[in-house]
């Protein structure tokens, strides 16, 4: 039975049984006056970021969720450091996508188009700069479009990356192609079938590999990334897919998995290519989900489990940053949303700077007074 999940910002309700174990929510309903349209925190990197879409097709596959399409058309949006100051900002998301994702959350009282303001800092087809950049592929949660990763992808595009987020269509309430034409979340209606959470990592880790193909051929900038550097990350099933496609695909040196159940096998020989989770209390040992537990005693490498105290399913999205657009309180002792993009972007970019960058990162060898919020798993991580 499918269980839907609320949260924080009220952006994004799962289908959170194909997903994820489901958190019990914690945040109220719909309660305060709506604040007005929100502004992603600004990137904390040294350089500018621009942004740009890709529009690519896979005729060697069907589509796996509309049987009338005989080719797998994915969009990938871009983020990457430029020298370019001032320009158009991108927007967010378009005001008919804003429209149908609160339509299937159920969010009335408020104009359609509130989350088409959100505010963003990449500056729409920006020059890209810069020279041997590491590339990062993002991936979302089910029903989530890729914009909901937007602050962390602008975070990194700032600290040096190029990141590559892919929009995995027809399992996302809106995303916008060419032309205006608009796909809807097909997969939606098929998330409780056996089965399903592996094949829909098996999916995307398909489309990841289609990406990492098409990319040298299909972006100008292309030439500005180092292809020996490549990591991915994501959150819910979009985390759960990192695993899947570091299983196929070689290219993919480092993994983060963002509250996300996993579902690819790892081989009893064990994997040991670096891996980090990074997740909400659920996800403890003994825990909700257990899928961690049983992985990391197959994770050879270098790797890490991290759980943030009062972090909820979509405390690694842009989810809780809404908020006060939507006009949502959230419960008492819930990670608050700022803090929560903080702790999120700090932890993904020292993981990825490790990995990619070779530059050691003390804060990923033991607990932070800073960062009290992060305990490491599973030695001095008990049951919360």
């Amino acid at each position: 039975m499918r269980q839907i999940l609320a949260v924080a910002a009220g952006l994004v309700v799962l289908a959170a049984s194909a997903c994820s174990a489901p958190t019990p929510p914690r945040f109220a309903a719909p309660s305060a006056t709506p604040t007005g349209p929100t502004t992603l925190p600004a990137p904390t990197g040294a350089h500018p970021v621009g942004t740009t879409a890709l529009y690519l097709k896979d005729t060697s596959r069907p589509d796996p969720w509309n049987l009338d399409v005989d080719a797998r058309e994915l969009k990938v949006t871009l983020w990457y450091p430029t020298e370019q100051r001032n320009g158009q900002r991108a927007p967010y998301m378009t005001p008919k996508e804003s429209e149908l994702t609160l339509r299937r959350l159920g969010i009335g009282d408020i104009p359609n188009d509130t989350l088409s303001k959100t505010h963003t800092n990449a500056i729409k087809d920006a020059e890209p700069a810069g020279r041997n950049l590491p590339l990062v592929v993002l991936s979302p949660g089910f029903t989530n479009p890729m914009i909901t990763l937007t602050s962390l992808a602008e975070d990194l595009a700032s600290r040096g990356y190029v990141v590559a987020g892919i929009d995995h269509t027809y399992e996302s309430y809106a995303t916008t192609f060419p032309g205006g034409r608009i796909t809807e979340c097909l997969a939606c209606d098929s998330d409780t079938d056996p089965g399903f959470g592996t094949g829909v990592v098996a999916g995307r880790a398909a489309d990841v590999s289609f990406v990492l193909d098409q990319l040298p051929s299909k972006w100008d900038g292309s030439d500005r990334i180092d292809h020996s550097k490549i990591a991915m990350a994501g959150q819910s099933i979009g985390g759960a897919s990192a695993m899947a496609t570091m299983m196929k695909d070689p290219r993919v040196r480092a993994g983060v998995d963002m509250d996300g159940t996993t579902y690819a096998r790892i081989p009893k020989s064990g994997f040991s290519r670096p891996f980090m989770f990074l997740g909400s209390p659920q996800h403890v040992p003994g825990g909700r989900d257990t899928s961690w537990e049983r992985d990391w005693k197959l994770l050879t490498g270098w790797k890490r489990w991290l759980v943030l105290s009062g972090a909820e399913h979509q405390s690694f999205t842009d989810g809780p940053l809404m908020a006060g657009t939507l006009g949502i309180t959230p419960a008492y002792n819930v990670l608050p949303a700022a803090r929560a993009a903080e702790l999120t972007r700090t932890y993904v970019a020292a993981f990825l700077d490790q990995h990619l960058k070779s530059k050691r990162q003390p804060l990923l060898d033991k607990p932070s007074s800073r960062y009290p919020e992060v305990t490491f798993c599973p030695a001095t991580c008990g049951q919360s």
